[in-house]
């Protein structure tokens, strides 16, 4: 059985560039495409970024339970569909789901086995002037974000691994070493 790898951490934390910098260097690993009911941003393609869905089709999803995990955030939902991580799980794969602490939370309860790794910002402030400074959300929509990550914050001790994105590099090179000890089975 393929491992499932849970990254999460509040909005703005870089769990993004993280994930993209450890499939870099791990190129067996595949990346679960979420679907969101958010708006694209600018160069984000459908079916690349996420799956856009409008809020009826992302609902007419969740009754019809294809859904591993979803979760309502900042206003907006996300969620994993079943389809993504089982095509791929089947396969041998191993599998990164991004998802939100609402969602990670679900997949602990459905499927315990998954390695759950907590993405933390070294400060709120840090996080607050990352959130600002990526230019993509309305400073309502920032004092949301920030709002989220503090009940978010305090989760972090329900995670197997927490790594802190202080330092981009020294980030990436933690995560790296716990994805590769899971792998190998060395805990």
């Amino acid at each position: 059985m393929a491992k499932v790898f849970v990254i999460t951490g509040p909005s703005g934390v870089g769990k993004g560039t993280l994930i993209r910098a450890l499939l870099d260097r791990l190129p067996r690993l595949a990346v679960s495409v979420s679907a969101t009911t958010r708006d694209p941003r600018p160069g984000e393609v459908d079916g690349v970024a996420y799956h856009f869905l409008s809020r009826t089709e992302f609902d007419r999803r969740v009754a019809e339970g294809a859904f591993v995990e979803w979760a309502e955030y900042s206003g907006n939902r996300y969620g994993t569909l079943r389809s993504e991580l089982d095509s791929r799980i089947e396969r041998g794969i191993p599998v990164v789901l991004e998802i939100e602490v609402q969602g990670a939370r679900q997949v602990r309860e459905k499927m315990p086995e998954a390695v759950q790794v907590f993405i933390a910002p070294p400060s709120r402030e840090t996080l607050r002037t990352r959130l600002v400074g990526r230019g993509t959300d309305t400073a309502e929509q920032v004092a949301r974000r920030l709002q989220t990550a503090d009940a978010e914050l305090a989760a972090q001790r329900e995670f197997t691994y927490v790594v802190i994105n202080d330092r981009l590099e020294e980030a990436i090179v933690e995560l790296v070493a716990i994805v590769e000890r899971e792998l190998a089975g060395r805990v």
